[in-house]
């Protein structure tokens, strides 16, 4: 990361409710700068689904502003979307639903490379699909089974490679290990922690498990029923929370590593 990289995507002040109803968010603001990981936690309820949906163009803030490469995120401006679609991909939290049974592994990743146009001809897109295979750590190979050969961890490595094709610079992580092994929970983050090192993508981790989130994102930011009511760097705030909330957080961790 270079230490004067403006945020690739940012909240600034954002407030959200879905339609009529009671607000979601409130005041939000966060930002991802190339090559920082950073976590996003909080109980179930806390908005953290609603953060991705505003960070994914999924949504636009009632209040605030949301802001892709320092310019105002507008849904309605079909350019600017289609840079965010390539320029920000998700991760999501189940590996066996995340792919699709009934295409090829090759297929699953080539794909958001056909409909984001990234890769002009087949013969391209192979060669893409081998490098990322190569990347997460699988067989190349691999690329013309399916979905049912592979492990969970497999799998979600696959998701990572399909997530990386159009060469993203930013990831958002939702909950990417929560459905996986004990045993292959690390062997998943460390390949996190090499993608963010070597390529230099900003990655947004959601999760409510602060074991994993002390193991990969060098800053923390704590929502609390919409509010984020602490942020900082990730140590400090497992060592010296400076509000009850996130104290309580790290309380309920039986053992965070040293």
């Amino acid at each position: 990361m270079t230490a004067d990289a403006g945020p690739v995507l940012a909240l600034e002040h954002v407030d959200f409710a879905y339609g009529r109803g009671p607000g979601v968010l409130h005041d939000v603001s966060l930002s991802l700068v190339p090559g920082a990981t950073v976590g996003l936690v909080g109980e179930s309820g806390a908005g953290k689904t609603s953060v991705l949906r505003l960070l994914l163009g999924l949504a636009a803030p009632t209040g605030g502003r949301a802001l892709f490469e320092g310019a105002p995120l507008r849904l309605a401006d079909r350019r600017q979307m289609r840079s965010l679609r390539r320029t920000v991909q998700p991760v999501y939290q189940d590996p066996f639903a995340s792919l699709d049974p009934r295409m090829t592994v090759g297929q699953s990743i080539a794909e958001p490379l056909r409909s984001l146009g990234v890769v002009g001809d087949r013969a391209g897109a192979r060669q893409r699909v081998l490098e990322l295979l190569t990347a997460v750590d699988l067989d190349p190979e691999s690329a013309d089974r399916y979905p049912d050969a592979f492990s969970g961890g497999q799998r979600q490595r696959i998701a990572i490679a399909r997530a990386l094709a159009p060469r993203p610079r930013v990831l958002l992580a939702d909950e990417p290990v929560s459905a996986l092994d004990t045993s292959v929970r690390m062997h998943v983050i460390e390949l996190f922690q090499r993608l963010a090192s070597e390529q230099g993508i900003a990655m947004l981790l959601v999760s409510h498990d602060l074991t994993i989130v002390s193991a990969l994102c060098e800053r923390m930011t704590v929502l609390q029923h919409g509010r984020v009511v602490e942020e900082g760097p990730t140590p400090r705030l497992l060592t010296s929370p400076s509000e009850e909330y996130t104290a309580q957080l790290v309380a309920s961790v039986p053992r965070l590593p040293a």
